[in-house]
């Protein structure tokens, strides 16, 4: 496991860097490779950003960052918790990593040199101190970038996961000067008539079990085409059922083409670990928040969460 002065020394010591994020990125993954890709160019490397998407809320992240043609000698991946969650890249990339920053200590990524953090709220924590070593100035497009992942994880410095270190980073990110207000808004408080449409409907088929201390909702491929809501508009809606008075565990499940569903569970964890639930159906993640995947028909793989929530509880 290496230090994060040991992992600035790697990543001194070489060039032309492919940043791979995980499947369905959020703010986190996101803001983590962008804040390290523009950290090694200003050290004159060649880096390149490598996701299965760029979701529209995210694309002022993008901004000014042009696109580099060489040929890759590095792969970099970050807050990747397996490489299974690499996505379509996940055949092209597996075994080729060589260096793995994440925050999860579930990590099952099988990288060459490995840098886990559970502590850490958000990996872009990580990043932040990795950038730090490299001696590198944090501009504001490094400090939005990594403003964006740690304000994400964080559920907006709400969730259990806030540290005192967190909160004393971001202090100094937006003393930096990055957009902050910007920022917030456009990741907590904008949303889509599409996406209204959507969050009308998960609330109409909300299923309790567990006598009311879980509550699990879903969305399927079918509403997602009758709303017109696009797939970059589905982050976020694991925020719904932990609002819910009385529930302790708020599960949300995502069709996803090939007959299963990405599940996501949110948790007081002196209830359910979150983790360890996960890890029953190959998945993993942190203490309070974790994600699997179920194959399945929508009542067959809710009830199966709903045996296990039971069992578990």
């Amino acid at each position: 496991m290496l230090t994060v002065k040991e992992a600035a020394e790697f990543l001194r010591l070489h060039n032309n860097f492919e940043l791979l994020t995980h499947d369905y990125p959020d703010g986190d993954t996101l803001g983590s490779a962008y804040a390290l890709c523009l950290a090694l160019r200003s050290l004159g490397k060649n880096a390149r950003i490598i996701t299965t998407g760029l979701p529209k809320n995210f694309g002022f992240l993008n901004e000014g960052v042009e696109e580099q043609s060489f040929e890759a000698e590095t792969i970099v991946s970050v807050d990747v918790a397996d490489e299974k969650l690499l996505g379509c890249n996940a055949d092209k990339y597996r075994g080729r990593i060589d260096l793995c920053i994440d925050h999860h200590a579930t990590n099952r990524v099988e990288a060459k040199n490995l840098l886990v953090d559970g502590s850490a709220a958000a990996n872009c924590e990580i990043i932040y101190h990795i950038i730090q070593e490299l001696g590198v100035e944090i501009t504001r497009p490094i400090a939005n970038a990594i403003y964006t992942g740690i304000s994400t994880d964080t559920g907006c410095f709400k969730y259990s996961n806030t540290t005192p270190q967190t909160l004393r980073l971001a202090a100094d990110i937006i003393e930096i000067g990055c957009d902050s207000a910007y920022i917030n808004k456009l990741m907590f408080d904008t949303k889509s008539k599409a996406k209204l449409r959507l969050e009308k409907e998960i609330y109409e088929n909300i299923t309790y079990c567990a006598d009311g201390r879980c509550a699990i909702i879903y969305t399927t491929l079918d509403m997602q085409a009758k709303l017109g809501v696009s797939s970059d508009e589905l982050e976020g809606l694991a925020s719904i059922p932990r609002q819910i008075e009385g529930v302790s565990v708020g599960i949300t499940m995502r069709e996803k083409e090939g007959g299963i569903f990405k599940v996501s569970v949110r948790t007081n964890s002196e209830v359910i670990n979150a983790a360890d639930f996960c890890a029953k159906f190959g998945g993993g993640g942190h203490r309070e928040a974790s994600g699997c995947t179920i194959k399945g028909s929508l009542e067959e793989a809710r009830q199966t969460l709903i045996a296990a929530v039971e069992e578990a509880i």
